[in-house]
């Protein structure tokens, strides 16, 4: 998810999520159990995203269907009928939630059955199935009143849990690295419904497992963000990440977020931008300014235009990881001090200038690494991290009409497969520069 611009955004949360999703960030009280339920009747639905409107496609139900995902949104719907209490509703949010990113996981890295013919490593049927969760979750008419602000809860119960932001659990102890990595939900929908994002490939196929590294073994922990600018804006990466930035035993060695980028290459993004180009998201939502930052979050004042990779480029770039070429990518695009205009810059930003695009360009790819690595600096951590783009991610020769081309193909899913394994051999270069 790179360019200059590039993708679509929010849950059925609004503004209202903001305080939900920050609640479940330890820097300020958690939402309160009894929050108000009155003015909202019994029955109240809510009517499909954007998002969600997409699963009528014929392509998305092939995809559940030939990943055995299918059944999932409609177990929720069951478990949500049995439910008697707000406080009930949450815990099954949850724990389905969970379950279902365990699934993906553990489809992705071969364990228990595959469900059907599709690719182990797809990442597609996690996205879809938890859109048939959370339209499951907007329809469900609850038989107890259910106000606004815990219906936003459940829904943010159903998202984290989903996307295994809460089920990042990194080690204690020296004797193993520890290491967070995040990838991005398929985006672009509108121009081809069938599309996979290899970040979110990567994080499935990574996720709980431990690498070998010149350092010393690695546990690597993953999770996977909405293409979305309101989570964004809400603090959902921060939230994710804060945890695992601060001081103590599980704090961690290495962070990397991934998205998907350009043609035919990997790249390192050095600078990061504080700018929203508005490209639209997935709920086609676009925002533009300067990225906002969360109240109560930790954070640089003033607000920096620019912030920085840690990640070591050099060896990275030099690495033979795979089939892909690595590449240092230093340009941005400024408005130089005391300049009206953005000027393209190869070397990175001038001193003063303000930000118009990073090197991963103004969407939410720049964004992520602009969050992760601001708050690596709000909090102190003195840890290898920055931005990964992957290659795009191509069907096969005849198979590029999304009109009347097939869900997959095998160029499709070996090219998806060289992705992952280059992204585990870039972690495990990275992680072996750490001091042992």
């Amino acid at each position: 998810m790179s360019l200059r611009r590039t993708s679509r955004f929010g849950t059925r949360l609004g503004a209202l999520g903001a305080a939900v999703l920050l609640a479940s960030v330890p820097l300020g009280p958690a939402a309160s159990a009894s929050a108000d339920d009155r003015g909202v009747a019994t029955g109240t639905t809510a009517a499909p995203t954007v998002e969600e409107r997409r699963l009528d496609r014929d392509a998305v139900r092939e995809i559940l269907r030939r990943s055995g995902f299918d059944d999932v949104a409609p177990g929720f719907a069951r478990a949500l009928e049995r439910v008697r209490s707000a406080d009930e509703a949450e815990r099954v949010a949850a724990r389905h939630g969970a379950r279902l990113w365990q699934r993906a996981v553990d489809r992705a890295q071969g364990r228990g059955p595959a469900g059907g013919e599709l690719s182990r490593d797809d990442d597609r049927p996690l996205y879809w199935a938890r859109l048939g969760m959370t339209r499951a979750l907007g329809e469900w008419r609850p038989a107890f009143p259910l106000g606004e602000a815990r219906r936003a809860g459940l829904s943010a119960a159903l998202e984290r849990a989903s996307r295994g932001q809460d089920s990042v659990t990194l080690p204690v102890g020296h004797r193993v690295k520890r290491i967070v990595l995040t990838g991005f939900d398929p985006f672009q929908l509108d121009d081809d419904i069938r599309r996979s994002n290899p970040s979110g490939a990567a994080a499935l196929a990574l996720d709980g497992t431990t690498v070998q590294t010149a350092a010393g073994p690695a546990r690597v922990e993953a999770a996977v963000f909405p293409v979305r600018w309101g989570d964004f804006a809400e603090g959902t990466v921060e939230r994710t990440l804060l945890p695992h930035f601060r001081s103590g035993p599980r704090r961690a060695d290495l962070f990397l977020t991934v998205s998907q980028g350009r043609p035919g290459r990997f790249d390192l993004e050095r600078t990061n931008g504080a700018w929203r180009g508005g490209y639209p998201d997935n709920l086609d939502v676009s925002a533009r300014g300067t990225v906002p930052i969360p109240a109560g979050v930790p954070t640089p004042a003033p607000q920096p235009q620019w912030t920085s990779t840690t990640l070591p480029y050099r060896q990275l770039v030099d690495a033979a990881t795979g089939p892909f070429p690595v590449r240092d990518n230093t340009a941005v695009t400024e408005i130089p001090a005391g300049g009206a205009d953005p000027v393209g810059r190869p070397d990175g930003p001038t001193p003063g200038s303000t930000a118009r695009a990073g090197g991963g360009g103004d969407y939410l790819s720049n964004e992520i690494a602009y969050r992760a690595t601001l708050l690596r600096d709000a909090v102190g951590l003195h840890a290898p991290g920055g931005h990964l783009h992957t290659p795009v991610l191509r069907f096969g020769a005849g198979n590029t009409d999304p009109a009347t081309g097939t869900v997959s193909d095998p160029d499709f899913v070996r090219e998806r497969m060289a992705i992952t394994g280059q992204v585990r051999a870039l972690l495990v270069v990275a992680a072996g520069t750490l001091d042992r």
